[in-house]
């Protein structure tokens, strides 16, 4: 099972890890913490009308296809937005709410120049290129899948199973001779249609952290990971970390795994993705967007 994979990898690097340490003695009282912090998210809506839910997994699906890009959202034009993620999400969001979702065949041939204007973005910027190649696998797989809410199923796992093997959901990385299953944007689509209401997946406590680059910089300035000072100096320089590099396989593998001992700490009834929500929506907040947190290029996250 690719979580379990996924779990078991996180757990290795971060004992053998370089350049990240978990303050081990920290967790306790930031998990008592966690309960009263704010932001578990309540039951999902009842979405009962089936073009409902088809719609609403459509949207998701779609979006998560494209949930990657933060190297390079500084060079975005945000507007109100004021997030490279909320700019995206604002420009899936236009095209559903002012025209209708994208068929399989029209995700299939779609091109930078029809995304870009959504956007507001140049066409020739090169996330619009990588937003348009993951768009095309996506309907590719779509027009081979069937229904949308067939594909879905009944379990979170499963899905996450069946997007890992998806070109545009990759995101595997090698540590040594480990290998070290993310799958950040597969397992966020599971949550995502989980709070939207177009499944209630039992298994939603089986998923891990979605590891990007916010939710270990909120645990780094809370003082639940520790980076090496020429870590730090790198990231505050605003110098991109090679993806797959052991600096950055470290980050998001600490995080995952720093998350696990949380949720085991905690006192509250809480899974891993209710806690990346908690921390990141209070990566939110000025006074964590005021330190710079690590950037890479790369399309898992």
């Amino acid at each position: 099972m690719v979580v379990t994979a996924l779990r078991d990898a996180c757990a290795q690097v971060a004992e053998r890890a370089r350049h990240v340490r978990i303050e081990h003695g920290q967790i306790p009282g930031y998990a008592a913490a966690l309960g009263s912090g704010g932001g578990l998210a309540g039951p999902p809506p009842d979405l009962t009308d089936p073009a409902d839910r088809q719609r609403v997994a459509a949207f998701w699906l779609t979006l998560d296809a494209i949930n990657f890009g933060s190297g390079w959202f500084p060079t975005l034009r945000k507007g109100s937005q004021r997030t490279g993620y909320r700019t995206i999400e604002a420009g899936v969001r236009r095209r559903f709410e002012e025209s209708r979702p994208w068929t399989a065949a029209e995700l299939s041939a779609i091109e930078a120049s029809e995304l870009a204007p959504l956007m507001d973005q140049d066409p020739e910027h090169e996330l619009m290129g990588l937003f348009a190649a993951s768009l095309r696998d996506l309907g590719r797989h779509l027009s081979d899948s069937g229904p949308i809410l067939d594909l879905v199923g009944s379990s979170a796992v499963g899905l996450v199973e069946t997007l890992s093997r998806w070109e545009c959901f990759a995101d595997t990385s090698v540590y040594g001779q480990l290998e070290v299953p993310f799958l950040k944007r597969a397992q966020i689509a599971a949550a995502d249609l989980h709070r939207a209401g177009v499944i209630r997946f039992e298994d939603i406590g089986a998923l891990t952290m979605f590891a990007d680059n916010l939710v270990p910089h909120v645990l780094r300035l809370d003082g639940i990971l520790n980076f090496k000072p020429e870590l730090v100096a790198t990231i505050e320089r605003g110098e991109l970390i090679e993806h797959g590099s052991p600096e950055e396989v470290e980050i998001r593998a600490c995080a995952v795994h720093a998350v696990e001992l949380l949720v085991a700490a905690s006192r509250e009834a809480v899974t891993a993705a209710d806690v990346d929500e908690i921390l990141w929506n209070r990566g939110q907040q000025p006074a964590y967007k005021a330190v710079p947190r690590h950037r890479s290029r790369t399309t898992a996250y």
